[in-house]
């Protein structure tokens, strides 16, 4: 049986729901036979052991630990869910200051353990943030590390296939940028709508100005609407995209969503945000973003929210001021990383 890499995966977060799918989809997609499954929590931990031993998949060695140094040593690629859920009534940003020491400890043990590591994918609340902590205490280089953000942009694309009663498949290139949170830029400029771009639809009796409108609070409130329609949050669709993230990372497929990077550039500086990127076994590379005038200042607001988030970090204590960051990461300078 063929597999991406033999390397190891390590799942952190492995007994919850998100961490439980994405090992089994890590396992169906073929990604790698060696799979280590991490948690606090034994018992639920070895539960999901079981079950994936029951699977009967062949040709794969499917490990599990409790032990975050056996978890974490000789992996060269990490997903982490290993966060703390969203509830009924809280934001991703009512997660902030719990999560955010979790990331801190999380950065610090792959330094300690697997410095090397290839490439890490973070997909725990609020996102944007918790995978920048990661990324300066890991020390690893900026292209090691993405955040899930695509869920947004994969929202999009079902609510708009569910208004025009069309296969979502003819949705195409639809995009959301900056924050993976309240804040998020919805962009209308870079999708077209069985073969039509969906700014020339915007305002006509295809899709009224009022019913464009509702669909984005949809996609901004679709984390939300998961909750009060199923009673807990996410877990199939951030499992499987944040395993066609890994996946890509290993060489595979090309990832055809936007991820969550590191950005620092004239325009955007010290932040981790939802951007077009390009995912392979190099790392992850940043590519430009272009709207309109209109979805430019939602993407103006967006990063401003999450700088404010960034800062709020900073003042828990959480980080270090930016201008201290290369302590930490030598290759978070502020006078060399910016490209």
């Amino acid at each position: 049986m063929e597999f991406l890499t033999n390397e190891k995966l390590t799942i952190v977060g492995a007994a919850g729901m998100i961490g439980s799918n994405m090992a089994q989809t890590a396992l169906m997609m073929h990604l790698t036979p060696n799979i280590c499954l991490y948690d606090p929590f034994a018992p639920a931990l070895e539960g999901v052991a079981e079950e994936l031993f029951h699977c009967g998949f062949e040709g794969v060695n499917i490990t599990y630990t409790s032990d975050i140094k056996e978890a974490l040593t000789g992996a060269k690629y990490i997903v982490s869910s290993g966060g703390a859920a969203r509830k009924a009534g809280m934001t991703r940003e009512d997660l902030l200051k719990g999560n955010a020491q979790i990331a801190e400890q999380f950065g610090k043990d792959v330094k300690q353990y697997c410095p090397d590591v290839k490439h890490i994918v973070v997909i725990f609340n609020p996102a944007d943030i918790t995978g920048l902590i990661t990324l300066l205490y890991s020390g690893v280089k900026p292209s090691c590390v993405t955040t899930l953000a695509a869920l947004d942009s994969t929202r999009l694309r079902s609510e708009l296939a569910k208004y025009f009663h069309i296969s979502p498949d003819l949705v195409v290139n639809s995009r959301t940028y900056g924050g993976h949170g309240e804040q998020m830029a919805v962009f209308a400029s870079t999708t077209t709508v069985d073969g039509k771009p969906l700014v020339d639809l915007i305002g006509t009796p295809k899709l009224p100005l009022e019913d464009w409108l509702a669909i984005k609070q949809r996609v901004i409130q679709g984390g939300k609407n998961i909750i009060d329609l199923r009673g807990r949050s996410s877990f199939q669709s951030p499992a499987y995209i944040s395993i066609e993230m890994i996946a890509a990372a290993m060489g595979g497929r090309p990832f055809r969503w936007p991820a969550g990077a590191y950005v620092n550039n004239d325009r955007f500086s010290h932040i981790m945000m939802a951007t077009e990127t390009s995912i392979t076994k190099d790392g992850v590379v940043c590519k430009p973003i272009k709207g309109t005038p209109e979805e430019e200042k939602e993407l103006e607001k967006s990063y401003e929210h999450l700088c404010k988030l960034r800062d709020e970090v900073i003042e828990m204590g959480v980080m270090p001021p930016i201008a201290d960051w290369h302590r930490l990461n030598p290759y978070m300078d502020e006078k060399t990383d910016k490209k």
